[in-house]
């Protein structure tokens, strides 16, 4: 009995850490492809009070990334907690394309399910 309990925690342990890990790996996934979109968006980003062009949005979100990645568990996460809005003043972040303005978050939740719909349907 002894001899098996421990192999049966052992078991228990690899069935849980799977998943976690797997999650982490696609969260970071989909925060990198959305960080690469937000580069290749061609879109006017504001934050602050400043208008910053698509490249520098992206080495912007990809820094608060890379610092607050401990803080985000999923890719919503990181769009509602760091993505969103500034850290430091709590504004809104927005996004211009084509002539329309909208919030940030809108705009990456939009395209993250877009994303995922795509994956889904390949």
């Amino acid at each position: 009995m002894k001899k098996t309990l421990p192999c049966l925690a052992l078991a228990l342990f690899a069935l849980t850490a799977g998943p976690a890990s797997a999650s982490a790996e696609s969260t970071d996934a989909e925060v990198h492809y959305l960080i690469d979109f937000v580069a290749a968006s061609g879109c006017t980003f504001h934050r602050n009070g400043s208008d910053y062009d698509a490249g520098k949005a992206a080495e912007h979100l990809a820094l608060k990334y890379r610092n607050g990645a401990k803080y985000v568990h999923n890719t919503g996460q990181f769009i509602d907690r760091l993505a969103s809005a500034s850290s430091w003043t709590g504004k809104a972040y927005s996004v211009t394309c084509a002539g329309h303005t909208e919030p940030s978050g809108t705009w990456l939740h939009r395209e993250l399910d877009r994303h995922r719909d795509a994956l889904a349907g390949s």
